[in-house]
């Protein structure tokens, strides 16, 4: 831990510790923790609903017990497929005082992407919100699942909301879902009046139990279960408590913005939030006009976000009319944040936002600008505590020099395990001691700091979430009218990066995008529809007949850098 070999920790304000002693507790014993000693505190704020730590808590134990109840046994998957509600931290927490793993499903997915990750996580439950509930009784049958939990936005409304919402709901979806009790379903009002609250104890070693399957994507196209212990993530929310040493336990508001269901928002927000006895005010989709005013209304301290969550609030004509003031620090993460939405940021709120990187399979946070000191505009920071990183020469085990461009590699104890029942997967991006190779390209200047350039993979991140070419390749594929398709990212001023899709048609098909997009969005979730359609004669390929799609990215940049200026 030399400055020679670790040159960013010179940077390291004397608050900032470069290694931490971390704890060796399950993740859900910080919500109790929070319940002892911030018992009437205010927990979760959602849509006028308040609970406080004690009320959660409660909550927590009754689900866990009733998870138990139905039969589950340390080590099985229970699926939560909700938005940002209450119903995602108390079900959440109470799967892992059960002893279960949890598997964050995104509400947004089609039956297909449902279906794989249930039959390959073999989930043994699923908690789902009630206009959900036909998706997943669709893909029952072909999983694992027994059983499937009920619940509706309305369930934690306060009167009479509560009693409207389900109007609400039948105009914005065209429907009104109404499951009843019974053997294999199970409503959540029902079952937390009847659960007994008493949960039997399972012991947990931190270090070896699994308490997430996270699903990524990879450059086959096919998602994988990321393995997070109770350390990887209790390790990575000390982490983050200790870089945002400012915040005081017991005192912040957190903007619970970021979804649950992806890894970002559930260390910076959730897993941070109870360890700090924060409140969290929950919103379970993004409205710029909706999330001003309720930083105005509640003053949230802290404001974890993305670049298009960023630019989207800052674009909002109305901005200037809210009190923005009670914010004091931002995490940006997801994709580059550009320096002039920081600094205009910055200058609305007069808190601090700053960049972030991380991936699904460290937890996610590895690097990270200093919010109050030594930051470097561009930059995505330097590593956190006990973390190392380097760049290797592309291809190569070996370290490239200062300012070479090569693969951004990683080690420390928020790293995954691995793949879920995928070791030859694990083996190529994790060695035996314990460096993850992340597949960004990027480079290390001589005072510690990294920056990224480029993505080895050909991953696109549109509005912050990562989409994978292949995957949207085998839908199209599925299409009776397209002989060929190739994905690539093109960028966007809001969403960063935007999907294009090249297709070629089979001899004496006729097809339009429209179709295609109606095609591509029953069966596959929104935010991977292409946006724009190329139709064309052939694809440019190897000699082989493997299909060139750095070709077709690199004729769109020269598109761009040719488009002529628009006369002001």
């Amino acid at each position: 831990m030399t400055i020679e070999t670790k040159p960013w920790h010179k940077h390291y304000p004397p608050e900032i510790p470069t290694s931490i002693e971390y704890d060796e507790y399950p993740l859900h014993h910080y919500l109790k923790e929070s319940a002892e000693h911030y018992s009437k505190k205010k927990a979760l704020y959602f849509m006028g609903k308040e609970l406080n730590y004690e009320e959660v808590y409660e909550d927590t134990k009754a689900f866990a017990s009733y998870l138990q109840k139905l039969g589950l046994e340390k080590g099985d998957r229970v699926s939560i497929m909700l938005p940002n509600c209450p119903q995602s931290v108390i079900a959440y927490y109470a799967i892992l005082m059960a002893g279960g793993i949890v598997v964050q499903t995104n509400p947004l997915y089609m039956e297909r992407e449902l279906e794989y990750q249930l039959k390959d996580s073999e989930a043994k439950m699923i908690l789902c919100l009630d206009v959900l509930y036909p998706k997943v009784a669709n893909v029952k049958p072909a999983t694992s699942l027994e059983h499937i939990i009920v619940t509706g936005i309305k369930d934690y409304l306060p009167f009479p909301k509560n009693k409207i919402y389900p109007f609400i709901q039948r105009r914005q979806y065209q429907m009104l879902v109404k499951p009843e009790q019974s053997t294999d379903t199970h409503l959540w009002r029902h079952l937390m009046n009847e659960s007994s609250k008493q949960v039997s104890p399972v012991e947990i070693d931190p270090k070896e139990d699994l308490a997430l399957l996270q699903y990524t994507g990879g450059t086959t196209g096919f998602p994988k279960g990321v393995m997070l212990t109770h350390y990887n993530l209790v390790a990575n929310t000390q982490m983050s408590m200790k870089w945002m040493y400012k915040s005081e336990k017991g005192q912040e508001v957190v903007l619970a913005l970021l979804p649950f269901f992806h890894v970002y928002g559930m260390t910076s927000v959730m897993n941070l939030s109870v360890m700090m006895s924060s409140k969290m005010v929950i919103l379970p989709k993004f409205e710029p006009e909706d999330v001003l005013k309720v930083i105005a209304k509640q003053k949230p301290t802290l404001f974890p976000g993305a670049p298009t969550i960023y630019i989207a609030l800052l674009n909002h004509p109305d901005i200037k009319k809210y009190d923005l003031s009670s914010i004091t620090a931002c995490l940006s993460g997801s994709a580059p944040l550009p320096v002039e939405v920081q600094e205009r940021f910055e200058q609305i709120t007069g808190g601090k936002l700053v960049e972030g990187y991380g991936l699904t399979e460290t937890s996610p946070v590895t690097h990270s600008n200093f919010i109050w000191s030594n930051r470097i505009s561009g930059s995505i920071g330097v590593p956190w505590p006990d973390t190392d990183s380097k760049i290797f020469r592309i291809d190569a085990d070996e370290e490239a020099d200062h300012g070479e461009i090569g693969e951004i590699v990683v080690k420390g104890p928020q790293v995954m395990k691995g793949y879920w029942k995928r070791k030859e997967d694990t083996d190529k991006v994790l060695s035996e001691d314990g460096w993850f190779r992340t597949g960004d390209m990027g480079y290390m200047n001589e005072d510690g700091y990294f920056y990224i350039v480029d993505r080895k993979k050909d991953m696109i991140i549109a509005g912050g979430f990562n989409i994978y070419p292949r995957e949207v390749e085998e839908v199209l594929y599925e299409h009776e009218a397209v002989q060929e398709a190739v994905i690539i990212g093109i960028p966007d001023p809001y969403r960063g990066e935007t999907v294009k899709a090249f297709i070629v048609k089979k001899p004496g098909q006729v097809v339009t995008e429209e179709e295609l997009d109606e095609f591509c969005r029953k069966n596959m979730a929104a935010f991977k529809v292409p946006r724009i359609y190329e139709f064309r004669e052939e694809l440019p390929k190897t000699a082989v007949g493997k299909i060139l799609r750095r070709t077709l990215v690199e004729e769109e940049k020269k598109k761009r850098d040719n488009k002529p200026l628009q006369s002001s």
